[in-house]
């Protein structure tokens, strides 16, 4: 699939078939698409100054995300992998085409989609703002309205930390976000964003590629707080369990895989290295790779705050298709369940749509992604440990293995005993 991205100031000779994509303004066409207009409004209304650098990769990941949508699996030869071609306007198209070949392999690796970047003159960089507010804060931290995250930003604020909080909108979590932001110590400085990516027609509902745009929403804020513009380095905090975040294959096949690869250790470190050679003085970090959810709850600096509010916040890969309720069977809700029961924390009142996981029937024990965990739990149980892991922890990008090896089958037990208490066979 193609796609021409820029601001509709931007000209390129367009293929017959090539989708266009206005960046930071509104298509003007139906056969048009659009993406980031709101986030050039927000941080301009905030007069926060961004890198310019951290714009291009804006540009990038908006075009990414828009690409997301346009490109619907279910048309690839194979259901699933998609081929993209993109030509995207940023300020500084020599230094970003040599970094087309690190950022297609992070974005293969993200998406298992192949894709084909080039880099244009003509990208939006705003001028900058009057009497621009550089926040003191020293550092970044994503908060989605997740309870992962949110176990990140009370953890750092409980040590001491000043983060600034930066949050993807999504429909279903946005007053979350704000409330959580709002109890965590005296109050965080709490900035939402929102990408706006649209296409025309049908969009494809895996969105992949949103996890590039939320780390690069705190990107951009890192570059602009006070202690960026000092010469320092920022740490962005991406807080995510490192069983979800891995991504063990539960079986042989894609059948349960879990939907995201936003923190997994070879994911970052891709964009780690883009940053670096961008010269973005930003740290990606991720305190929680080697810990199972549950072992966060028990851990957390707060008790009092997270029993407070870890059941209203979101795991759910379907949330907002089950009218942002959680379904309680996908992999991330049995990975949320498992950990509740770890904790000790008092009863898990979420409100699941399927609770009885163990009921003999397609939308409870026989649903997919029930029946992966199971398959994974009964493999290991023949096979043992190492043999159902097999390559997960390969990566020539990914050290400390044998810390996060202990750490996967932590979690497994977590789901092992989560499944012997539903009655799951």
């Amino acid at each position: 699939m193609r796609l021409i991205c820029g601001p509709d100031t931007f000209a390129l000779a367009a293929a017959e078939d090539a989708l266009r994509v206005i960046l930071y303004g509104q298509p003007g066409a139906n056969d048009r698409g659009s993406a980031g207009d709101a986030v050039k409004g927000e941080v301009l209304r905030h007069r926060i100054e961004p890198a310019p650098r951290a714009w291009d990769l804006l540009s990038i990941a908006l075009s990414v995300i828009t690409a997301d949508f346009a490109g619907l699996r279910e048309h690839s030869p194979d259901g699933w992998t998609r081929e993209f071609d993109i030509d995207i306007a940023v300020a500084d198209p020599a230094f970003w085409s040599g970094q087309a070949v690190p950022l297609a392999e992070a974005l293969a690796f993200l998406t298992t989609d192949r894709w084909t970047l080039r880099f244009h003159e003509g990208g939006m960089l705003p001028a900058p703002p009057r009497d621009a507010v550089r926040p003191a804060e020293d550092c970044v931290v994503l908060l989605s309205g997740g309870l992962d995250s949110l176990i990140g930003a009370i953890d750092l604020t409980a040590a001491g930390r000043r983060a600034f909080a930066i949050s993807q909108t999504v429909r279903g979590d946005a007053d979350k976000q704000v409330d959580f932001a709002a109890r965590i110590g005296s109050g965080l400085n709490h900035l939402q964003l929102n990408h706006n990516a649209h296409c025309p027609g049908v969009q494809e509902s895996t969105q992949r590629a949103r996890s590039l745009v939320f780390v690069t929403f705190g990107v951009l804020a890192a570059t602009g707080l006070r202690r960026y513009y000092d010469g320092l380095s920022v740490p962005l905090y991406v807080c995510e369990n490192g069983f979800i975040a891995i991504n063990p294959p539960l079986t042989g096949g894609r059948l349960g895989s879990l939907s995201t690869r936003t923190a997994h250790p070879e994911f970052l470190t891709r964009l780690q290295r883009v940053l670096d050679a961008a010269g973005l003085r930003v740290d990606i970090e991720n305190p929680y790779a080697a810990k199972t959810k549950g072992e966060m709850l028990r851990e957390c600096a707060d008790q009092a705050l997270l029993t407070a509010e870890a059941v209203r916040s979101t795991s759910c890969g379907r949330f907002q298709r089950f009218n942002y309720h959680q379904c309680g069977r996908c992999v991330p809700c049995q990975v949320r369940r498992a950990a509740f029961m770890a904790w000790g924390g008092g009863p898990d009142t979420t409100g699941y749509v399927y609770g009885p996981l163990g009921k003999n029937d397609d939308d409870h024990s026989g649903f997919d992604d029930v029946r992966s965990v199971a398959m994974a739990l009964a493999a290991v149980a023949a096979d043992g440990f190492d043999v159902w892991l097999g390559n997960a922890l390969g990566s020539p990008m990914i050290g400390n293995r044998a810390a996060l090896k202990a750490m996967v089958e932590r979690g497994l037990a977590e789901l092992r005993r989560l499944h012997g208490a539903c009655g799951v066979t």
